[in-house]
C-alpha cells in the first residue's frame, strides 16, 4: 500500500493593494508567521499577491517589476520551517505571472502560469508571456502540481499533466473577480477539477475590492470526489486551515518536472485542522460586495469622508446605507438639496433616513440658483443641447430639468473641493444603460457605488438591509413611492422608461448576455419596447464613458468588460 503522509495546508486569502509593493510585502509575511502559528506546513498566498492585482500598465515599468523581485527577496527570508507559494511578476527576458516557492529563506523555485485569460475584465495577453511546463514540487513528501487561476478553469493541462506525474494535491493561486454567484460556481468548478483527476485541489483566492473589482475570498479545498473540505470567509481576509491525509513519494514519469524537494516541521498536534465557512444567501452575497468595494477604495486613496447627495429615493438610500455601513456614518455626509419640485414627503424621508444612520447633514436649497440660471441661460434654437447633435430644440423643460441635477452635482464637487471628500454618485445599472441621467449633474462624483446594480435589484437590498437589523433605516414610504427624479411637477420615471421589470428584463439580455433584437423578441419581449430601449442604450455610450468608476456585480460590467465604440453606426 501507499506510504500516508500528514501534511497541513493554509491558504492566506489577503486583501492587497496594487502597487504597495512594500506594504504587500508587509502582510504576506505577517500572513506566513499567521500559517507558521497554525503549524501549516505549506501555505499559498494569492496570484501577484506581491504587486496586487491587476496591476495594468504599471507591468510595462521595469522599475515596478524590479522592485517587485526586490520585496521577493524580503518575503523568501521570512519562509523558514515553512513553504511558501506567492503570485508575483517575473521578469525574465519576457515578463511572466509567476509563483514563487520559498522556502529555506530563499527563492528555490518559480513556476509560470500557462493559460492567459484575455476576455471580459482580463487583458493578460497584453504583459504576459505564458508558461510551458506543468510544475510539481514535493513537501514532506507529498507531491504538489503548481498552477495559477486560469490554469484549473479548463480541463486538461497543466493540473492533468501534473497529476500523471504523481501530484496527489494542485494548489491554485487565484485572483477570480466577483459577480453575482460567482463563489459558488468557483467552488464547483474546482470539485469537478478534483473529479476529473483525482486529486485534492486547493484554491487561494484574493479579498478586497480594486477600483471597480471586488474580489470575495471564498477559497476552497476539495476532495478526489468533489467534496468540499475547507472554504475561506467571503469578502475578508481569512487564513483556511485543512489537515490532509495523502499518498507519499508518488512521482512517476513525469518526475522531470519536480521543481524541489522541500521538508519542513509538522504540527505535533494531532487535531485536525478544517476551516469550513458558510456561504452568504444570495442578496447578503451582494450587499457585502458592494461594502467592501466601497470600503477598499475609499480606504486606499485615502479619503476620509463621503459625500451622498440624499433625495428621498430609493437609489441614494442604498448607497447611503451602504456607505454608513462599509464605513461608519461619522464618515458619511448627507446633503439634501431641495428645489421647488422636491415634495415635502422625499425631503422629510431624506433627512429621515440621514438621522436613522447617525450621518452628518447639509441643507442646500437650490430655488435661488435656478432662477440664477435662468436669467443666465439664452434661448437657443436648431440644435438639441443635451446630446449635442443638430437636429430641433427641445425647448426649455428637458434644459430646465438638467440644469437642476448640474447645479446639485456643482454644489457637490464644490463640498468635495473644499473638504477634500469623495462624492458618491447614486445612479443605477439600468439608468445607466439608457441614459437616464444628467452628465456632469447625477453623474458627477468619484466613485459610482450602484452603477452595476439594475433598478429592481436596489429594491431587493434596501428591503434585505432594511430586514436585516429589523430598525427600517430607510422608511417604508421611499419603497413603496413610485420612482421619480422630482424635476417637474408630477414626474415619474414611468413617463420616460418602461416598467423596471421589463426594463431589466430586456437590459440582461442586451447588455450582459449579447443577445440581438429577435432573440429578445423570441423571449417574449414586446418590439416596440424592445427597440425603445436598445435605441436608448446604444445613443447613451457617450455618457457612459464619462462616468466615475463604479463596483462590478453583474457577470458584464460597463467599462472594463463591455467596450463599444461610441462612434457606431450598427443598430439590431
Amino acid at each position: 500500500m501507499p506510504k500516508a503522509a500528514r501534511l497541513r495546508l493554509a491558504l492566506a486569502q489577503i486583501d492587497t493593494t496594487v502597487g504597495d509593493i512594500e506594504g504587500n510585502a508587509r502582510l504576506i509575511s505577517a500572513w506566513i508567521g499567521k500559517a507558521r502559528a497554525a503549524g501549516a506546513s505549506l501555505v499559498v498566498f494569492p496570484e501577484l499577491a506581491v504587486t496586487g492585482y491587476p496591476p495594468e500598465d504599471l507591468l510595462l515599468r521595469r522599475s515596478f517589476l524590479e522592485a517587485a523581485a526586490s520585496a521577493l527577496e524580503r518575503i523568501a527570508a521570512e519562509s523558514r520551517d515553512i513553504v511558501t507559494i506567492v503570485g508575483f511578476p517575473e521578469l525574465d527576458g519576457a515578463v511572466h505571472n509567476a509563483a514563487a516557492v520559498l522556502a529555506g529563506g530563499q527563492v528555490a523555485a518559480t513556476y509560470r502560469k500557462v493559460l492567459l485569460p484575455n476576455y471580459g475584465v482580463f487583458d493578460e495577453k497584453r504583459y504576459f508571456e505564458p508558461g510551458t511546463e506543468p510544475a510539481l514540487i514535493e513537501c514532506n513528501g507529498v507531491a504538489v502540481g503548481l498552477t495559477i487561476c486560469e490554469d484549473v478553469w479548463y480541463g486538461g493541462p497543466p493540473a492533468t499533466a501534473e497529476a500523471e506525474a504523481g501530484a496527489c494535491l494542485i494548489v491554485n493561486c487565484s485572483a477570480s473577480p466577483y459577480h453575482r454567484g460567482k463563489g459558488l460556481a468557483r467552488e464547483r468548478m474546482v470539485a469537478e477539477r478534483s473529479r476529473e483527476i483525482g486529486a485534492v485541489f486547493a484554491l487561494c483566492n484574493l479579498a478586497g475590492g480594486q477600483d471597480e473589482l471586488v474580489f470575495d475570498g471564498h477559497s476552497v479545498v476539495t476532495d478526489p470526489d468533489g467534496a468540499t473540505l475547507a472554504r475561506g470567509r467571503q469578502f475578508e481576509q481569512d487564513l483556511i486551515l485543512c489537515d490532509l491525509e495523502l499518498e507519499a513519494g508518488t512521482l512517476r514519469a513525469g518526475a522531470a518536472l519536480k521543481l524541489g524537494q522541500f521538508e519542513v516541521p509538522s504540527p505535533e498536534e494531532r487535531n485536525a485542522k478544517q476551516s469550513l465557512a458558510p456561504v452568504l444567501e444570495p442578496l447578503a452575497e451582494v450587499y457585502a460586495a458592494l461594502e467592501l468595494g466601497l470600503r477598499d477604495y475609499v480606504d486606499k486613496n485615502g479619503f476620509e469622508r463621503v459625500l451622498v447627495a440624499v433625495s428621498g429615493g430609493i437609489d441614494s438610500a442604498l448607497v447611503a446605507l451602504l456607505a454608513a455601513d462599509a464605513l461608519g456614518p461619522e464618515r458619511l455626509v448627507c446633503v439634501v438639496m431641495p428645489s421647488p419640485h422636491s415634495s415635502d414627503e422625499t425631503q422629510a424621508d431624506a433627512r429621515a433616513i440621514a438621522g436613522n444612520l447617525g450621518a452628518e447633514l447639509i441643507e442646500i436649497p437650490i430655488q435661488e440658483a435656478m432662477a440664477t440660471y435662468a436669467s443666465m441661460l439664452p434661448a437657443v434654437a436648431g440644435g438639441d443641447l443635451e446630446t449635442g447633435t443638430g437636429g430641433p430644440a427641445r425647448g426649455p423643460d428637458l434644459a430646465d430639468e438638467n440644469l437642476q441635477a448640474r447645479i446639485r452635482g456643482n454644489l457637490m464637487m464644490a463640498l468635495s473641493n473644499r473638504a477634500g471628500w469623495l462624492v458618491l454618485t447614486t445612479g443605477n445599472k439600468s439608468e445607466m444603460s439608457v441614459g437616464y441621467a444628467t452628465l456632469y449633474g447625477d453623474m458627477a462624483g468619484g466613485f459610482a457605488v450602484i452603477k452595476d446594480v439594475p433598478k429592481t435589484l436596489v429594491y431587493e437590498l434596501v428591503r434585505y438591509r432594511n430586514e436585516r437589523e429589523g430598525a427600517e433605516p430607510v422608511p417604508a414610504a421611499v419603497i413603496e413611492r413610485p420612482p421619480s427624479a422630482e424635476l417637474r411637477p408630477d414626474q415619474l420615471d414611468s413617463d420616460s422608461l418602461p416598467p423596471y421589470e421589463v426594463l431589466d428584463r430586456i437590459l440582461q439580455g442586451y447588455v450582459e448576455e449579447d443577445l440581438g433584437r429577435e432573440e429578445l423578441l423570441a423571449g417574449g419581449m414586446p418590439a416596440e419596447v424592445v427597440d425603445e430601449v436598445l435605441t436608448m442604450v446604444d445613443r447613451s455610450e457617450y455618457k457612459r464613458r464619462q462616468a466615475p468608476p463604479g463596483i462590478k456585480i453583474t457577470p458584464k460590467a460597463f467599462g472594463r468588460d463591455r467596450r463599444l465604440p461610441i462612434t457606431n453606426r450598427y443598430a439590431e
